[in-house]
């Protein structure tokens, strides 16, 4: 069975760079995954993309040598379990905020004993470049499991959460981490608070021997987050560089939008 490389690298320590699949494009994937990304992830929590295509894009990214990843809509045994058997090398659980739902998660991404997961389908093999059955003997070892920490009860038990045995990175969802740390006035927290919270769940990854990774909107504030010890980075989404790049050009031809897409 192939190893996955991400899960190898984070463990050494090495940085890892990727980007989020929004649109569901296969062509558009097909390209974002041969430009040096290490991994790619297919965002099912917040896009239009069903089963079927979640599967041919995983199936994209891993023929283009890259890692593919699932952002799901939750962490339920069946969603999961959905999502690995179509080949992702790996999920990523929004939402998470108690060790008892990151011990429930990881159980869904292992076999029996370790876990809970069922063993059936071919598909996830090829994205592995393995058999079925040495798929289903390895998997265990292979699969990434990342828990994002996206509100300030995920921040303050990150530490317990990063102790779970099976648990590889906690990524952090910076604008709904934001949102939920809003005042009853509804502001935003100070900047200084902000990073605050960043900075606890840093601690935690560096005192539990797990990855920590953030979201970030261009290359120079990946690089920051590098430099101050942060190790997966996702960069941008296919969309973003789309509208990035128009945007680019419209400006530069004094051309009105309709609507500010600096959000996207």
């Amino acid at each position: 069975m192939q190893p996955n490389p991400v899960k190898a690298a984070l463990r050494a320590g090495h940085p890892q760079f990727g980007t989020w699949i929004t649109l569901g494009n296969l062509f558009a994937t097909r390209l974002l995954a041969r430009l040096g990304f290490q991994w790619v992830t297919v965002d099912l929590e917040h896009c239009p993309i069903d089963w079927q295509l979640a599967g041919d894009l995983f199936g994209a990214i891993a023929d283009a040598g890259c890692v593919a990843l699932a952002r799901l809509p939750d962490g339920e045994p069946q969603t999961i379990k959905r999502a690995l058997d179509l080949g992702c090398h790996g999920i990523i659980i929004p939402m998470v905020e108690t060790v008892e739902e990151a011990t429930r998660i990881v159980a869904a991404t292992k076999y029996p004993p370790l876990g809970n997961r069922s063993i059936g389908g071919s598909m996830q093999a090829i994205n592995f470049r393995t058999t079925a059955a040495d798929y289903f003997a390895s998997a265990d070892q292979e699969v990434l499991v990342i828990l994002q920490i996206e509100s300030p009860a995920g921040v303050k038990n990150a530490s317990e959460m990063g102790t779970v045995p099976g648990v590889d990175a906690l990524f952090v969802g910076p604008n709904d981490l934001l949102v939920r740390m809003r005042g009853a006035d509804g502001a935003d927290p100070s900047p200084a608070n902000f990073e605050s919270a960043l900075n606890t769940v840093l601690s935690a990854g560096k005192e539990t021997n797990v990855s920590v990774g953030i979201y970030v909107g261009n290359a120079q504030a990946a690089k920051d987050r590098v430099a101050a010890g942060w190790q997966m980075i996702g960069i941008g989404s296919d969309l973003s560089f789309m509208l990035q790049g128009a945007t680019s050009i419209t400006d530069q031809l004094g051309l009105d939008g309709q609507q500010d897409m600096a959000r996207f």
